[in-house]
C-alpha cells in the first residue's frame, strides 16, 4: 500500500472526512472540488500508481471551463496532442477521404483539447495531491451504511468511517454492484466489441489515424506522435456480448482472429502484432444508463454513473463536469439534498451527450454495404470545419458558481 496523508493541522475545526473510490480522471477532478468545499478527502485506488500513458482522450466545451477553473488548462494546452489528419480507406485499402478530425468529432479548434489520458491524470493528481489523502494498492471491500455515516472495510484489512463515499471506478464499477447490483442490469450494448494495444511506427504516421472499414468491422491506427508506437484498434459488430471472452485474453485474440481472418489492407499484420501485445485491452462497447445515482450516503460519478461510450467522445468531459457539478452542490447542504441537486442540475447535459453515440457508431463502424457507402459518400462531400454549433451538447450546460456567497 501506499498512503499520502495530510493532517488537519493543530486547532482546526475537522472537516468531514469522504472517500472516492478511484484515481483516474472522475476521482481525482471530484477530490479537488470536495477539498476546495470543505472535505478532508480519501482517494482509494486499486492500482499501485497512477495510470501512466493510455489512449487520447477529449476535453471539451463545458468541460474546458472546469479545467480553466481548476488552474490546469495551461498545462493541458502544453500537452494537446493535435491530431491533423483522419483518413478513411475501403476495405481494399483505397482513400474514401482525407479530412481534419474536426469535420468528423465536431469538435473546434484552437479551444478543444486531446491529450493522452495520462497527461490529463497527472494534471489532475499534481492539481490536488498536497491537500488530499491518497491510498494506492487497495480497494473497498464492503460498505455498511446501518449506522450513522459508511463504514468502509478496506480489502487490505483496514476499516474506517467517512460521511459520504464516491464510486469514481469506471464502466465496470464495483461501488455501483455493492450500491445497484449487478452491472447488467444498466449496462446497454450498443452492438459493437473493440480491442486496443499498442505497435512499433512502422507505418511513417505522424498526428493521425488511419480507419479500414469493411461492414460491420473497422481497424484504425493512431499515431499521437512523430515516431515511437501507434496504438493499433479493432472494432466488430456482434449480436451479443460475447461474454467468455472478456476473462480470457487469449479467447479475445482468437476471436479478433477470427472476425478479421479475411480482412485486407494492414490487417493481417495487426493481427500478428495482437498475439505478442502486453497491452490489449478488449471490451464491449455500451453505455451505463441509471434512474438514480446515489444510495443513502453513497453516489456514483462518471463511467461508473453515466458511461457515454467512446462513440460520442464526451466520456472524460462528462467526469470531469460531473465531478463538478456533485462536489458543488454538497458545498451547503445535507448529502440528500446535494445528491438530488447534482441528478437535478446534470441529468439533462448526461441525456444530451449519451445521444451523440448514434452519430459516433454511423460515421465510424456502419454495418451494412449500404450504409457503408452512404457514409463514405458523405465524407466525400465534407469540404468544411464544422462550427461550434454543430455539437451543441458539448456545452449544454453552463456551469454554475458553487463559491460561498452565490
Amino acid at each position: 500500500m501506499t498512503r499520502t496523508d495530510h493532517p488537519a493541522g493543530a486547532g482546526t475545526v475537522p472537516r468531514p472526512e469522504v472517500l472516492i473510490s478511484g484515481a483516474s480522471i472522475a476521482g481525482p477532478a471530484l477530490a479537488f472540488w470536495l477539498n476546495r468545499h470543505g472535505y478532508a478527502v480519501t482517494v482509494v485506488e486499486k492500482a499501485s500508481t497512477l495510470r501512466g500513458g493510455g489512449y487520447p482522450v477529449d476535453v471539451r466545451g463545458t468541460a474546458l471551463e472546469v479545467v480553466r477553473r481548476m488552474g490546469i488548462l495551461p498545462r493541458l494546452r502544453d500537452a494537446h496532442i493535435d491530431l491533423r489528419r483522419l483518413t478513411f480507406l475501403e476495405g481494399d485499402g483505397a482513400e474514401v477521404a482525407s479530412l481534419h478530425p474536426h469535420h468528423v468529432t465536431g469538435g473546434v479548434t484552437g479551444r478543444d483539447l486531446e491529450v493522452r489520458r495520462g497527461d490529463l491524470a497527472d494534471a489532475l493528481y499534481a492539481a490536488v495531491c498536497d491537500d488530499v489523502e491518497f491510498v494506492f494498492g487497495d480497494s473497498v471491500a464492503a460498505l455498511d451504511q446501518s449506522g450513522h455515516g459508511v463504514d468502509v472495510t478496506f480489502r487490505g484489512g483496514g476499516r474506517r468511517t467517512f460521511a459520504m463515499v464516491f464510486g469514481a471506478d469506471g464502466l465496470h464499477s464495483a461501488t455501483r454492484e455493492t450500491l445497484f447490483g449487478p452491472e447488467e442490469r444498466f449496462h446497454h450494448y450498443l452492438g459493437h466489441c473493440f480491442a486496443v494495444f499498442t505497435l512499433p511506427n512502422t507505418f511513417g504516421l505522424s498526428h493521425e489515424t488511419v480507419m479500414w472499414n469493411a461492414p460491420g468491422r473497422a481497424a484504425a491506427l493512431y499515431a499521437v506522435g512523430d515516431d515511437g508506437d501507434v496504438h493499433a484498434f479493432l472494432n466488430f459488430a456482434h449480436p451479443e456480448p460475447p461474454s467468455d471472452a472478456f476473462r480470457d485474453p487469449e479467447a479475445q485474440r482468437d476471436l479478433l482472429a477470427s472476425v478479421f481472418a479475411d480482412a485486407g489492407w494492414e490487417v493481417p499484420g495487426l493481427l500478428a502484432a495482437l498475439r505478442d501485445a502486453d497491452d490489449l485491452f478488449f471490451d464491449a462497447v455500451g453505455q451505463i444508463r441509471m434512474p438514480r445515482w446515489s444510495s443513502g450516503r453513497a453516489a456514483l460519478v462518471g463511467d461508473a454513473a453515466y458511461a457515454p461510450s467512446f462513440l460520442t467522445g464526451q466520456g472524460t468531459s462528462l467526469a470531469l463536469v460531473g465531478a463538478y457539478m456533485l462536489a458543488g452542490s454538497l458545498a451547503r447542504q445535507d448529502h440528500a439534498t446535494g445528491f438530488a441537486a447534482y441528478e437535478h442540475g446534470t441529468r439533462a447535459f448526461v441525456t444530451l451527450n449519451q445521444a451523440l453515440v448514434g452519430k459516433g457508431g454511423a460515421t465510424l463502424f456502419p454495418a451494412t454495404p449500404r450504409a457503408l457507402a452512404e457514409r463514405n459518400d458523405r465524407l466525400r462531400r465534407l469540404t468544411a470545419l464544422p462550427s461550434a454549433e454543430q455539437r451543441p451538447a458539448h456545452s449544454a450546460l453552463t456551469l454554475p458558481d458553487f463559491t460561498p456567497g452565490t
